[in-house]
């Protein structure tokens, strides 16, 4: 995965996430608009095969990259739950 930011303000950014698809994108999208602070969470790809997804965040003002920082975390903790169950849940 590689990121490229083109294009950020103070509640605005807009990032190149190369390398990945649909999967990663709708559920940090899906995290990111649980946020109370997030206006606007969206991607765009034009084909899986020929374009690398960009994401676009528009916050009421806080930071959009603390933003992504917060929701990649939120995507981290859900994911170590699932571990945990899903462990339980063989054994």
């Amino acid at each position: 995965m590689e990121l490229k930011i083109l294009e950020k303000t103070d509640n605005e950014i807009r990032l190149e996430i190369r390398g990945e698809s649909h999967t990663l994108l709708n559920l940090l999208k899906s995290v990111l608009l649980e946020d109370e602070h997030v206006e606007i969470a969206t991607y765009d790809m034009k084909h899986v095969t020929i374009s690398d997804p960009v994401l676009f965040v528009k916050t009421d003002g806080e930071d959009p990259i603390a933003t992504i920082r917060k929701a990649a975390s939120s995507l981290n903790e859900r994911f170590d739950d699932f571990m945990e169950v899903f462990q339980k849940a063989l054994s």
